[in-house]
């Protein structure tokens, strides 16, 4: 216990001059700055400091406070710009040099059906041997089907040659999910970090598939057709290497035990949860089809890249704002009332006054709902994924969404040629009051 020593020191009070005595040998609060020992009274509280003000988007510079997280979400946007291009820009190619539309069509979807297949084995060998060993060789694959697709449109090969090529840009991992999964090794034990962190991935999402179209179609004409599939299979390599690179923040690979679940969807609530997602992207498939259908016309892009725009500043701001109380298995419900309602903007617009203009703000307002909605929805994936299969538990979502939009776009298409324009838009508010019954029943069946 430190000794007091008093050294007599006049005040001047209203009465007269009295000693009185200095504490310096008081301790100072931490909280107290330095002198504050001479001004305090035994058992006296310290004087409150100050409060920062709060910013708005300050969760988003803590999130990028640890070393290493700009680094790996550099290389992970450079690789997930080209997700946008790929598929404009081999319609645009296939379709100029074989005058098909339909066969153009026809070698993308079988690109998507591969996709769905090889994308959840690849997700998990990168669960079992880790992230850079496993994903720079299967990038590495999936150029070579890009370039070789690129050469045979470029020779005008057999039209067989161009499934074939296409197919094997299967192998391309998911960059978003292995984003995700770093994320959540990153901040493990913090829900609120792990909450910001989705929706800044979802925000990503949307920001690329809103400019990737618009860049495939800019290079395929402004250059040379190819040039939009040249583009994306170099920044796809390129953002794969600089992310790989970035070991520091790798998840470590899970021990194999004898007890290893042999894939998530026998995890209980997976399987429920995955049919939510393939409703979920019907959803985007059939709007998008639909709009295209109701604005016929070079409009077309800007007014669908409004959805998108909608969306990406909804996730930021959700991303800014605590999370809403009660588990994501609670809140994906709410998200997808709210989903529901404002996806109906874009059929009362249309079927209301017919503008192009009012549509777009419509779709502008219906996308705000999108990203909430997703990124919740992962949020419940991570929760419900063992913490060794994670990779492969959000690719399997991302497949249930790429077999929903499909779908989606087939209803969509269908109902455009049989009902018109007008009453398509009522295919997405199906597709997501669907996606909230099959997402109510669940939340009744298990607690969150």
């Amino acid at each position: 216990m430190p000794k007091t020593t008093r050294t007599p020191q006049f005040a001047l009070t209203s009465e007269s001059l009295v000693p009185v005595p200095r504490y310096d040998g008081l301790p100072r609060t931490p909280d107290a700055p330095p002198g504050a020992g001479a001004r305090s009274r035994p058992g006296a509280p310290p004087r409150p400091r100050p409060r920062p003000r709060a910013r708005p988007f300050g969760r988003y510079a803590r999130l990028f406070a640890l070393p290493g997280t700009r680094a790996f979400t550099l290389g992970n946007l450079v690789a997930r710009l080209p997700m946008g291009m790929f598929s404009v820009s081999a319609v645009i190619m296939i379709a100029g040099a074989y005058g098909s539309y339909a066969l153009a069509g026809a070698v993308t979807a079988t690109g998507l059906a591969a996709t769905a297949v090889v994308a959840p084995f690849t997700a998990r060998l990168v669960d079992r041997y880790g992230q850079a060993r496993v994903a720079v060789p299967a990038t590495a694959i999936a150029v070579c089907g890009s370039l070789a697709l690129l050469l045979c449109v470029r020779l005008h090969a057999p039209a067989w040659t161009l499934f074939a090529a296409y197919a094997v840009t299967a192998t391309t991992p998911n960059t978003g999910g292995m984003s995700r999964a770093r994320w959540a090794h990153l901040y493990r034990g913090d829900p609120a970090r792990v909450h910001t962190a989705n929706a800044f991935e979802q925000a990503v999402d949307e920001l690329c598939f809103m400019l990737g179209p618009v860049l495939a179609a800019f290079l395929c004409a402004a250059l040379f057709p190819e040039a939009g599939t040249l583009t994306g299979a170099v920044l796809l390599l390129t953002g794969t290497l600089l992310f790989a690179a970035q070991r520091a923040t790798e998840p470590p690979v899970a021990p194999r035990t004898a007890a290893r679940v042999p894939t998530p969807l026998r995890t209980a609530g997976m399987p429920a949860l995955m049919a939510v997602f393939l409703a979920t992207g019907a959803v985007f498939g059939s709007m998008e089809v639909v709009t295209l259908a109701f604005v016929d016309g070079p409009a077309a892009g800007a007014v669908l890249a409004l959805q998108a725009a909608g969306s990406c500043a909804a996730g930021l701001l959700y991303g800014a704002v605590p999370a809403p109380a009660g588990g994501p298995g609670r809140r994906l419900p709410g998200c997808l009332a709210g989903m529901t309602a404002l996806m109906s903007l874009p059929l009362l617009a249309a079927a209301g006054t017919g503008s192009v203009l009012v549509l777009a703000g419509a779709l502008l307002l219906a996308g705000m709902a999108t990203a909430p909605t997703m990124v919740t929805g992962m949020g419940l994936v991570q929760h419900l994924t063992p913490a060794d299969r994670l990779n492969e538990g959000m690719t399997l979502a991302v497949t249930a969404l790429l077999g929903g939009i499909a779908a989606g776009s087939a209803a969509g298409g269908w109902t455009v040629e049989h009902a018109g324009a007008t009453t398509a838009y009522a295919v997405p508010v199906a597709a997501a009051a669907l996606a909230l019954v099959l997402a109510a029943g669940t939340t009744k069946a298990r607690p969150s």
